[in-house]
């Protein structure tokens, strides 16, 4: 598992989104990126999450920064998420799993004793550079955008 930090290249990735348009980190090239990682589309942490960026979105866009979030769900699991939470950000469909691995967030995980293979919350605050200048591993879901505001200033 690749464990990335502060100054680390961010890794390159092309994936769908939720409208079935291919995006790459490439994309967004000379920009601030808040690329964020989460479990699982229409989950209450997850939602609680992504609701923070989403209503936080035109200030974190306001302060140079685009949002894009990363799970393993399809994008038609992603349409339905967007659409239920009016959500203004990219969600990217990792489905098999390549970008969450390149990002070091597919984990084993314990829940109840049992162990499985999942998505480790994190965000990765890039640079316009495409290097990583922040990494939060204990996200706060419902103050996400804040938490990332808070190392911003």
């Amino acid at each position: 598992m690749t464990t990335l930090k502060e100054g680390d290249k961010a890794p390159e990735f092309t994936a769908k989104d939720q409208n079935g348009n291919t995006v790459s980190l490439a994309d967004y090239s000379g920009k601030n990126v808040i690329l964020y990682f989460y479990p699982k589309d229409d989950t209450p942490g997850c939602t609680a999450e992504a609701c923070s960026f989403r209503d936080n979105y035109q200030s974190m866009l306001g302060k140079g920064f685009e949002v894009i979030g990363v799970s393993t769900d399809d994008e038609k699991s992603h349409k339905k998420f967007v659409n239920k939470y009016s959500l203004p950000f990219t969600l990217i469909a990792d489905a098999d799993k390549s970008i969450v691995e390149a990002y070091g967030v597919w984990v084993e995980k314990n829940m109840y004793g049992r162990k499985y293979m999942g998505t480790a919350r994190t965000t990765f605050i890039i640079g316009g550079d495409g290097n990583i200048k922040k990494v939060i591993d204990k996200v706060d879901t419902k103050n996400a955008s804040q938490q990332v505001t808070d190392l911003l200033l």
